[in-house]
Parts: structure tokens; C-alpha cells; sequence
């Protein structure tokens, strides 16, 4: 059972890395504000799955048993592939903060990698929202400057 379990967990990693690459892709994409608003709903998704006995089944339907995995993430990644873009950016947010608890304490070492990797998206959204708003004033500007 102990071998099931390995690899159905390192299945599952392997499958989660491919997914976070396409959502790592989805949201560095995003402009300055769109991106302080990821960052926004990322810490409320976060905060209403850390308020869950088991946070690692946020968005996950309620007769879940508690030690297997839930579907939360799956649902944040068809989600963020929708063409609405507040789909869209709801179901980014809604993986991240999933992914952030599933692979917070996992038994598994395969979940320690994709964890850093989640937190290290994490600052670059916040970082990207940090962002000045405006890069077409400066582009503006610098186009002023080479006209005169």
C-alpha cells in the first residue's frame, strides 16, 4: 500500500508541476493592476481555506475524506483557462492558495519543490503588483525624449 501511495503522490507532483507552469505563465502575464488584484483575492482564497479544518480541500465538494486530495486545484486550473478574465483570474487565485496548503506540509518530498516554487509566485505577483501602473507613460515619456 506504501508503494501505491508513493506513486500515486508522485503522479500527482508531477502533474501539479505541469499545471503550475501554466498558471506561473497566466499570471506573470498580467498587468500591474490586474496583478494587485490577483495578489488581493490569492490572500482572501488563502485565508478562507486557512479557516477550513483541512485547508488542503478548499473548493473541494464536501464529502471528501480528509486524507486524500481534493479537486480544488483542478477546478482553479479549469477555471483559469476560461476566456472571462475574472473567471480567469479567480481560478488562479483560487489554485494558488490550494496549492499553497496542499503542499505546505506534505508528507511527500515531492510537494517541498512545487511548495517553494508557489511561494517564489507568490512574491513575483507581488512584486509585479508593486509595479508602477503606468509603464505606457513611461514609454510615452521615453519616446517624448528621443522626439525632441
Amino acid at each position: 500500500m506504501r508503494l501505491v501511495m508513493r506513486i500515486l503522490a508522485l503522479s500527482r507532483a508531477v502533474r501539479l508541476k505541469r499545471q503550475f507552469r501554466d498558471i506561473e505563465q497566466r499570471a506573470l502575464a498580467l498587468p500591474s493592476p490586474t496583478s494587485a488584484l490577483l495578489a488581493e483575492l490569492i490572500a482572501r482564497e488563502s485565508a478562507a481555506a486557512a479557516k477550513l479544518e483541512t485547508p488542503h480541500l478548499y473548493g473541494s465538494p464536501p464529502d471528501l475524506k480528509p486524507g486524500s486530495w481534493g479537486t480544488g486545484m483542478d477546478l482553479g486550473f479549469d477555471r483559469a483557462r476560461s476566456d472571462n478574465a475574472q473567471v480567469r483570474l479567480r481560478g488562479i487565485a483560487l489554485w494558488i492558495a490550494v496549492a499553497y496548503h496542499e503542499t505546505k506540509e506534505a508528507s511527500f518530498p515531492e510537494f517541498a519543490d512545487l511548495h517553494r516554487e508557489v511561494l517564489g509566485l507568490m512574491r513575483k505577483i507581488k512584486e509585479n503588483a508593486a509595479r508602477p501602473a503606468d509603464r505606457s507613460a513611461a514609454w510615452m515619456k521615453d519616446g517624448d525624449e528621443a522626439a525632441a
